[in-house]
């Protein structure tokens, strides 16, 4: 194959290299194209541009693939855990025990927020979205560290690794605050005995003089949920982190703006979408028989099936369904939404009209159901999603500030406003 590919415009012959990653993905190299031709090449929705050079994750859709830094998701799920495989996301290898130590220890001590930060919350409703408040804190965390948050390159990079560690540990202890606040309970300090996902759930279920025990594997499911979420491409919130940090801003920043983006009923409120789905069949009196007929004859969404860049199984919906399956069975849940949830997902297994189109059951539609049973609230579901995709968000910034050469962002536009008009003065108008 050769190297070069030609634009013809009008009457000229404009050449443009090719470039190849290292999974095969050809892409043509248009980033003279505008100083070379005058014209910009429109994508609506950047489903044909590749916005960037990255080596953290590889999706292929077709054929079902989700690799971070070459490990299939597959091994990952079977061996790691959240922290190993954020360590993996975001330092490009697995790490070796003493690292791995050092870090989790780092996580652990850093678990604690500042005392001053627990008057903030008393500046938010109590009908405030957990995302709202969720992004705001992250965004006020830099001011507590601002010899990391300094928005200088250098001195944020040179405090990089405290950072994230800080970051990945903080970032559940705010949620957990969040539910706390908005529940009206007192806040529960973490317990530094406790591993990553168990300690969450006592900072949100503990009660006084009874502290959360894990008797169904909720923690471990929990841990399994955040891995399968560490980093999924250049989705709308990782884009959006990469977007802003390109501008130079420090890395609480950029996360608050991922954390903005992925608030989104169409990205990480999908989820939430997958219970209200389900809680609507079950107020109808349906056991899911009549909606599936209705999904088939174009009179009814189906929510957590189908995904924009899958077009096989998401790997991850896989991995997660088996889980699913073991905590409710652990937890012994006798929920009439999970027996339609059940229901809904044989009909996608088995029937070929969801067969044919490729409208397998995806990572949000067993998420959703896991959540559910471990007993989060639905409105936190996307809080849930913000703190395990928060390797990927650092992952991509460190990219981003790492790159001697990194331009910031600044997409081109097609205006179709008005053309050129003359002003008329208030006094002169008809």
């Amino acid at each position: 194959m050769e190297d070069t590919a030609t634009i013809r415009l009008g009457s000229e012959n404009f050449e443009f290299p090719l470039l190849k990653g290292t999974e095969g993905e050809m892409a043509l190299d248009t980033r003279t194209l505008r100083a070379k031709s005058g014209f910009i090449a429109f994508d609506e929705g950047y489903g044909n541009t590749g916005s960037c050079l990255s080596d953290i994750t590889f999706i292929d859709g077709e054929k079902g693939i989700l690799r971070h830094r070459g490990y299939p998701i597959e091994q990952l799920a079977e061996h790691s855990g959240f922290l190993e495989t954020a360590m993996l996301v975001i330092y490009g290898d697995l790490p070796p025990e003493e690292c791995f130590d050092a870090f989790r220890f780092s996580v652990r001590e850093n678990a604690s927020i500042h005392t001053g930060m627990h008057h903030h919350f008393d500046g938010f409703p109590s009908y405030a979205h957990p995302m709202a408040i969720l992004s705001a804190m992250l965004n006020s965390l830099g001011a507590y560290y601002p010899e990391m948050s300094s928005n200088d390159r250098e001195q944020d990079l040179a405090h990089f690794n405290e950072t994230a560690a800080l970051l990945i540990s903080k970032v559940r202890t705010i949620a957990a605050m969040t539910y706390r606040m908005k529940m009206g309970l007192p806040f529960v300090y973490p317990d530094h005995n406790r591993r990553y996902a168990e300690n969450f759930l006592h900072m949100m279920f503990s009660k006084p003089y009874n502290d959360y025990v894990d008797e169904h594997g909720a923690a471990k499911a929990l841990d399994l949920f955040l891995m399968l979420h560490a980093d999924h491409e250049q989705n709308c919130s990782t884009s959006t982190v990469r977007m802003v940090a390109s501008g130079g801003a420090n890395l609480f920043a950029s996360v608050s703006a991922g954390v903005c983006a992925l608030w989104g009923p169409s990205h990480g409120g999908a989820n939430m979408a997958v219970i209200q789905m389900l809680e609507d069949i079950h107020k109808s009196g349906d056991d899911g028989t009549r909606f599936i007929q209705a999904a088939k004859e174009g009179k009814a969404k189906l929510m957590g099936f189908g995904h924009r860049v899958y077009k096989n199984y998401d790997p991850r919906a896989k991995i997660l369904g088996k889980s699913a399956e073991g905590i409710l069975k652990s937890m012994d849940i006798k929920d009439p939404m999970l027996d339609i949830a059940k229901r809904l997902e044989q009909a996608a297994l088995e029937d070929p009209y969801f067969i044919e189109r490729k409208l397998y059951p995806n990572v949000d539609f067993y998420s959703g159901i896991i959540l559910k049973a471990i007993g989060i609230p639905v409105e936190m579901f996307t809080v849930m999603f913000a703190i395990g995709r928060m390797p990927g968000w650092i992952a991509n910034w460190k990219e981003i500030a790492d790159n001697p050469k990194s331009r910031i962002h600044r997409p081109r536009q097609i205006y179709t406003g008005a053309t050129l008009r003359d002003y008329v003065a208030m006094g002169e108008r008809e």
